[in-house]
């Protein structure tokens, strides 16, 4: 009996170590994960997405009444995952505090495939809170690798859309262009 409880306790504790990592494997390519309004003490007011490679990537989020009147902190914390599986380490922002409401921004490498960022509410006790806690908000970007194939709208299934290929017309202007210059050429012979 006594083993019998050993092995109950041991089973419901792998349990719950594992349940983060169900939750993280849940998360689909392009899809991004955002927090419930119910369960945080801010709102989105903007939010870019898609992230797109060098261009800078902001959000702006309010703190909520209750945590404005009673001190609360609050630190935004960003990570940036290039497509080749690699995260850069996390980065505490140094945020743009207008009364209640917090900005950030960031800009993205070439090649990446999402930005994560999270919430760190620090009350006036000293005590913590990281929202979400233990993982991330994930932004994916316009161009993204995951389990095995590219997606997003600057993608094809080859990889990445420079931002010439991306241009609509750029071709029919090249090739315009092209034959212009052979029109020019054959008229001089």
């Amino acid at each position: 009996m006594h083993m019998e409880k050993k092995l109950i306790i041991g089973l419901v504790l792998s349990l719950m170590l594992l349940s983060p990592l169900t939750s993280a494997a849940d998360v689909k390519g392009g899809e991004d994960v955002n927090p419930d309004e119910s369960e945080i003490p801010f709102t989105i007011n903007s939010r870019d997405s898609p992230s797109i490679d060098s261009k800078s990537w902001s959000l702006t989020i309010t703190m909520n009444d209750e945590e404005s009147q009673n001190n609360t902190i609050f630190e935004i914390t960003t990570q940036i995952c290039l497509n080749d599986g690699v995260c850069d380490p996390p980065e505490v922002m140094d945020a743009e505090i207008n009364g209640a409401e917090h900005t950030v921004s960031v800009t993205p490498p070439n090649d990446h495939t999402y930005v994560n960022w999270r919430v760190k509410a620090i009350y006036e006790d000293g005590n913590s809170t990281n929202f979400p806690n233990g993982d991330w908000y994930k932004t994916w970007s316009s161009c993204w690798y995951d389990d095995g194939s590219f997606g997003g709208v600057d993608s094809n299934s080859d990889g990445c859309i420079s931002e010439d290929e991306s241009m609509p017309g750029f071709g029919i202007i090249i090739t315009a262009s092209a034959i212009g210059l052979a029109a020019i050429s054959f008229r001089r012979k």
